[in-house]
């Protein structure tokens, strides 16, 4: 994987940056990765969200996926519907009781959990989760430019990440 996220002063007045790059990165506390991590907080949220990948969850069953206490559970699922990630939608009145279902955003952080779940698998050693119906081949994440309609390499983004 091919990072560019350390810059160091030269000591001679210059930027000290690979030419054509624009600017150094922002600070830990504006980046985008730390903007994301405030979002989604720990495991649990994210155990929460591969869950609910599938479809919409009732309580009981979403805590025998996830594993978590009740307690950590409600929390957590509070704090996905207070970010627009998850919603609750009630499918009895007395008592009401709600099923859990991800947004749109997050459909789109199940989808970025692929690339980390593979990363997981290739570090354990075991096969990947999510395969082409069709071949049979595991999946992989590339950069894209929907614009271009083609895959980005390295050198011609500033943070393009193997995936």
């Amino acid at each position: 994987m091919q990072v560019a996220t350390h810059y160091t002063d030269p000591g001679d007045g210059s930027t000290g940056q690979t030419p054509g790059m624009a600017g150094p990165p922002p600070p830990p506390d504006e980046s985008p990765l730390r903007a994301a991590l405030d979002r989604i907080g720990d495991r649990w949220i994210l155990l929460v969200v591969e869950s609910l990948a599938d479809g919409p969850l009732r309580f009981g069953d979403l805590r025998e996926r996830v594993g978590a206490a009740p307690n950590i559970l409600t929390n957590r699922l509070r704090r996905l519907e207070t970010e627009g990630l998850v919603v609750a939608t009630p499918y009895t009145e007395r008592p009401v009781r709600v099923q859990y279902d991800l947004t749109a955003a997050g459909r789109e952080l199940a989808a970025a959990l692929v690339a980390l779940s593979g990363w997981g698998a290739a570090a354990e050693g075991l096969p990947g989760e999510h395969f082409h119906e069709s071949c049979g081949t595991s999946l992989e994440l590339r950069p894209w430019c929907p614009t271009c309609d083609r895959v980005v390499g390295d050198d011609e983004s500033r943070h393009t990440y193997d995936l």
